[in-house]
């Protein structure tokens, strides 16, 4: 009786599995503002206005179209009740929820910036940790 062993064949991946893609900064700027901007219940057109830039263009950053200068989401910040700061600490919580960054074990450094928050703010805070 001979003792047959089965081939077993492995399989050589031709191309390395990709890792996980991290987010584009103004794909997730973008959404922060239209998220901040629904919640608060407002056209892009008050926003807009209220931020001085056009309406066409507020639409195309909360898409991801288009990267805007500091300036530009500042303004978009501030027409939101919030400051530059608290925008750019929303979009890290948010990269940190899509990436799982605040799990990685050994991790350095602080976790998403923790700051006094007016009304708006802190409303916003609570959207994005729900």
């Amino acid at each position: 009786m001979s003792s047959h062993v089965p081939n077993s064949a492995r399989v050589i991946p031709l191309r390395p599995v990709p890792a996980a893609k991290e987010p584009l900064w103004r794909d997730v700027v973008g959404d922060v503002l239209r998220r901040e901007r629904l919640a608060q219940q407002r056209t892009l057109k008050d926003v807009a206005d209220a931020a001085r830039i056009s309406m066409p263009y507020l639409s195309e950053l909360e898409r991801g179209r288009k990267e805007a200068s500091s300036e530009v989401l500042a303004a978009a910040a501030r027409a939101l009740g919030l400051g530059l700061a608290d925008l750019l600490a929303l979009a890290q919580v948010e990269i940190i929820r899509l990436t799982g960054a605040g799990a990685r074990p050994g991790r350095t450094g602080a976790a998403a910036p923790q700051a006094r928050l007016n009304s708006h703010q802190g409303e916003a805070r609570l959207r994005l940790a729900a």
